[in-house]
């Protein structure tokens, strides 16, 4: 099982700026004062080891879209925010354009930027292809029909060629889809959000974005830790901090990096992936969250350890 990010940020997406670029330049310069980087050897070594990601890198800025990738003819995604576009890019870089395909959907939550990338996903134009879109919201099909509507798009839904079906699906119930066993989970957030856990050859990962934990919710928490359960990847939506999320941003529907650790120390989860980044952070911000997160596991851990990472566009996880 492959884990690949697409797309990272929440709410809106974002782009790195010409200052953001001069900045990092800038940095990337003053850190290079004095070194021998008279081989490509030595650059990699310098950008690898010692510039860091924030500076050599950055973390991205399309909005939610996750490939998994079982090893069978069927795909897997997990929304379809902004990140769709690139995804659908490599699909076809991979498999052409001309033999059919079946891609399975399965959608957290239907606001907008987690399926603004849909009209961008190259193989819903091309006949042949089989779109099957998974939800647990009735109004699954609507959302994505109305989205094509002028005068919001100037493409209509009904223009499609691929063949798109759309599946209601049944939270805390497994089923059997494209070779893995698939259960949602309902989660705290405005309209309603699934969680996915994916089971596949021994292997887990869970999909837990746009969903808020309240501390005094104990038989939720007990729930989402079973949920979680030894899982070997957990992309949780680490959107605000702790603070934030109690107090001047409790009921936006988002949760931090904190109850992230928590939640999979309980529930003894090998890997926490940090998702879903405020919009309004950089990348050397989300890069201190990250460092954060880990020192806090580090001191509140126990007898298991949590690896801690942070999503980028262009992450690849083999699980």
């Amino acid at each position: 099982m492959r884990v690949r990010f697409w797309g990272t940020r929440g709410s809106i997406p974002v782009s790195v700026t010409a200052p953001d670029v001069r900045a990092k330049l800038v940095a990337a310069l003053e850190g290079a004062a004095g070194r021998d980087l008279s081989s490509r050897a030595k650059i990699d070594d310098y950008l690898d080891r010692d510039l860091g990601f924030a500076v050599a890198g950055t973390f991205g800025g399309h909005t939610s879209c996750i490939e998994v990738d079982v090893g069978g003819s069927e795909h897997i995604v997990l929304d379809m925010g902004s990140g769709a576009r690139p995804l659908s890019r490599a699909l076809l870089a991979r498999h052409g354009a001309k033999a059919p395909q079946t891609y399975h959907v399965f959608m957290s939550h239907l606001h907008w930027d987690h399926i603004m990338g849909f009209p961008f996903f190259a193989p819903v134009y091309i006949p042949g292809n089989r779109i099957v879109i998974h939800g647990c919201h009735e109004q699954l099909e609507h959302a994505f029909r109305r989205q094509q509507k002028e005068p919001s798009f100037p493409v209509d839904f009904t223009q499609l060629r691929a063949q798109i079906e759309f599946d209601v699906l049944e939270p805390d119930r497994t089923y059997a889809i494209a070779g893995c066993q698939v259960t949602a989970k309902w989660q705290l957030h405005g309209g309603d959000s699934y969680g996915w856990r994916i089971e596949h050859g021994g292997r887990s990962v869970v999909y837990s974005t746009d969903s808020e934990h309240k501390l005094e919710a104990v038989a939720e928490r007990q729930g989402f830790a079973e949920f979680f359960r030894a899982a070997d990847l957990v992309i949780f939506d680490a959107m605000y901090s702790l603070a934030d999320a109690v107090t001047i941003r409790a009921d936006w529907g988002h949760s931090s990096n904190i109850v992230g650790v928590e939640l999979c120390q309980l529930a003894r989860a090998k890997r926490l992936c940090l998702f879903h980044h405020e919009p309004a952070y950089d990348d050397l911000q989300i890069a201190q969250v990250l460092e954060q997160t880990r020192r806090f596991e580090e001191i509140t851990r126990a007898d298991h350890i949590v690896d801690v990472i942070s999503a980028w566009d262009g992450l690849e996880v083999a699980l």
